[in-house]
């Protein structure tokens, strides 16, 4: 929790399913969650003024992809507080790179992750993210996390 405020959490992918799934499971967490079904939908709540502490975007999706949509989020200064954590099942190493080079604060592959995994991690980026939210919006993103035996999926 945020003080005596929840997190908000805005969760970005285009299966219906695991954004139900997750859904209940931030919720049941004490985290504030909006949903966007792809790229597109995510960049015009931010524009509208939105104001998430952590975005999860897949990267696959119709209309715009996460890597669009993150990279319009960087240029634009859209959610300067929020960490921005990639939940996709593209694990290769190309696909992180791309990521990475829009600065994002972290990277799991969904399908060797179960719910809870994406929970601590995400409570783990909201801490080492902690002073941008706090108003010490940085140029530099948050150093994310590197994979060990531990955490696999963390970059």
């Amino acid at each position: 929790m945020n003080g005596d405020k929840p997190y908000k959490v805005m969760i970005v992918d285009d299966d219906k399913f695991l954004l139900n799934m997750y859904s209940i499971k931030f919720t049941n967490n004490k985290f504030d969650v909006t949903l966007a079904g792809d790229g597109q939908a995510a960049v015009t709540k931010l524009r509208e003024g939105y104001e998430p502490d952590v975005i999860l975007l897949d990267v696959v999706m119709p209309v715009m992809d996460g890597i669009e949509a993150l990279n319009i989020i960087r240029k634009e200064g859209l959610a300067k507080r929020a960490a921005i954590m990639m939940l996709s099942n593209q694990g290769q190493p190309s696909d992180i790179e791309k990521a990475k080079a829009y600065n994002v604060d972290g990277y799991i592959v969904k399908a060797t992750s179960i719910p809870s995994e994406i929970i601590t991690e995400a409570l783990n980026l909201l801490e080492r993210t902690k002073s941008r939210r706090e108003g010490a919006v940085s140029e530099t993103p948050a150093v994310a996390s590197v994979p060990t035996p531990e955490t696999p999926n963390a970059v």
